[in-house]
Order: C-alpha cells, then structure tokens, then sequence
C-alpha cells in the first residue's frame, strides 16, 4: 500500500511541474464588461504579454478591456476594446466576409505594416483581425470570433462579450511564427 501511495504521489507532483506554462503566446480567449466590487469597481481583461485574465482594479499596462457603446433604451451601438497604456495601441488589419476566411488569413499574417494606430479597437464584429501594439513596441495579432451582448438583471448597462483568438510576438519584431 505504501508503494502504490508513493508511486501516486510522485506521479500527482510529476504532473503538476510538467503543465507549468510560464509563457503563453497563442490561444483563444473570451473577455467581457462584467463589473465587480463596491468602489472601486473592476473587470477582468486580457493582458496580451502574459496571455492571462487579469483584474483592472489597478490600471495595469497591455490589458485589453472590453467596453460597450449604447442608448438609453439599452439598444447596443457597438462593443469596443481599449487599454490602458498610454498610446495608440490598435489597427484594424482586415474584416472578412465569413470565419473561414478570417481563420485563414489569420493564420497566415505572418508580417505587417501598420502605419496608423488608433486608441481603440472600434467597433469590433466577428470575423475582423486587429493588431495590438504593447507598451514596449511588441505586438499581436487577433482574430474576433464571437461578440455578444444583452441586457441583464442587475447590470446599469448592457453585458458584452467578446471571443477571440490571439498570437503575442514578445520579440518585438512585426513577423509572427
């Protein structure tokens, strides 16, 4: 019995230390408007460097945030993306008639020339690709596959989510693997 429990054990801590991802450049993720606290309120966004969710309570730097644009009847304008970083940090690479095709030519965005940035990703829809620009010039490449929004009990404003794949270049080059 001993040896059965020595073998788990070794085979439980083998386990955890081998799915350590201490760096993250690719995946999909899904980010939204959700408030939460008393004052001050936050949200969870994306922080592209570290390819997490992470709180905003504290303005940190390349954390993409979900936001949403609407009327007083609660009919949504447009759901947009913003971060809190101090520059320019998107540009709209292309829209796409259908998600195969955005899927395609995601993939296959390899290098890029962006010549204006704007501060926002606005608005955005599927099947678009943007490119984010971090704090420390390196960038990332993201494909919207799914925006949606409605209104819920308890909200003082329309929820919104957003679904997207992403690709993080840490170097700093504007070449993507």
């Amino acid at each position: 019995m001993k040896k059965i429990l020595s073998i788990f054990l070794i085979l439980a801590v083998a386990s955890v230390s081998c799915n350590k991802d201490e760096n993250k450049y690719s995946g999909t993720v899904t980010i939204d408007n959700e408030l939460f606290g008393a004052g001050p309120y936050y949200g969870y966004g994306f922080s592209v460097p570290t390819g997490e969710k992470v709180s905003t309570l504290n303005s940190p730097l390349d954390v993409i945030s979900l936001f949403i644009d609407f009327d007083v009847d609660f009919t949504v304008r447009k759901i947009y993306m913003s971060v809190n970083n101090y520059k320019n940090s998107f540009y709209k690479y292309g829209e796409y008639s259908n998600e195969a095709a955005a899927s395609e030519a995601f993939k296959n965005l390899k290098t890029f020339t962006a010549t204006q940035w704007a501060e926002l990703a606005d608005p955005i829809m599927p099947n678009q690709i943007w490119l984010f620009k971090t704090s420390d010039d390196k960038y990332a490449k993201i494909r919207i596959i799914s925006t949606f929004s409605e209104k819920r009990e308890g909200m003082p404003f329309p929820f919104a989510e957003c679904t997207f794949e992403w690709v993080y270049q840490p170097d700093g080059t504007q070449t993507f693997q």
